[in-house]
């Protein structure tokens, strides 16, 4: 099984990676410290499996990386690694697509089992909420799709966390023109006339206070 180990924080990166190498079927062939990396080498590599940590700079977290991965390549599966047992990412990681959820206080041999399990074509969702909750959430899953593109998607994050134009043309890469194009685009996607409503729209569909 080849796997590509995604998380920001350098040393627990390099631990997970000791881990998995101590088991003779999988090969760790990638890792990345974000979402940007994480696109690129997983076309240049194409691992099997993703092991994802949720929280992540540069404006993708795991969620968002997880949507745009599957999306370029649909056959890959993907395990988030996270310390959240809550509901609201839970959903989110339901929503994203992700195979399995795991949480970093898991034993080793769950992690590997968390990582057979997806690639065995099967769901791996380890959390305090029960099956049958997984099973409503997964059965919800299928909603209109946003109509907002990605990168609006990522302004209007950025918006709602409380960035200026100018800071998140400087984490997106763009010209704070660019940003305020953008927003006007929102606004006229969903009839929007003030910022606050945009906001509350934020809030209410990409769980922003969660980030």
């Amino acid at each position: 099984m080849k796997v590509m180990v995604v998380d920001d924080h350098d040393l627990i990166r390099k631990g997970i990676i000791l881990l998995l190498e101590s088991y003779a079927d999988i090969e760790v062939v990638a890792d990345a410290g974000d979402g940007h990396e994480a696109l690129v080498l997983a076309m240049q590599k194409e691992p099997d499996v993703v092991l994802m940590d949720i929280s992540m700079p540069n404006g993708l977290d795991g969620f968002t990386t997880t949507k745009q991965l599957l999306h370029q390549q649909p056959t890959m599966k993907v395990v988030l690694l996270t310390m959240h047992d809550e509901e609201a990412y839970i959903r989110k990681a339901i929503q994203s697509g992700a195979h399995g959820y795991i949480l970093k206080k898991s034993q080793g041999s769950d992690l590997y089992e968390a990582i057979y399990n997806v690639h065995q074509g099967h769901r791996y969702y380890r959390t305090d909420l029960s099956e049958e909750q997984i099973d409503k959430m997964m059965k919800e899953k299928e909603k209109p799709s946003s109509p907002l593109t990605l990168r609006e998607q990522e302004v209007l994050r950025l918006t709602v966390l409380g960035y200026t134009n100018k800071e998140i043309a400087e984490k997106l890469h763009i010209s704070a023109k660019t940003v305020e194009n953008h927003k006007a685009n929102i606004m006229n996607k969903l009839d929007l006339k003030q910022k606050h409503e945009m906001i509350q729209y934020g809030i209410k569909n990409y769980f922003s206070d969660i980030h």
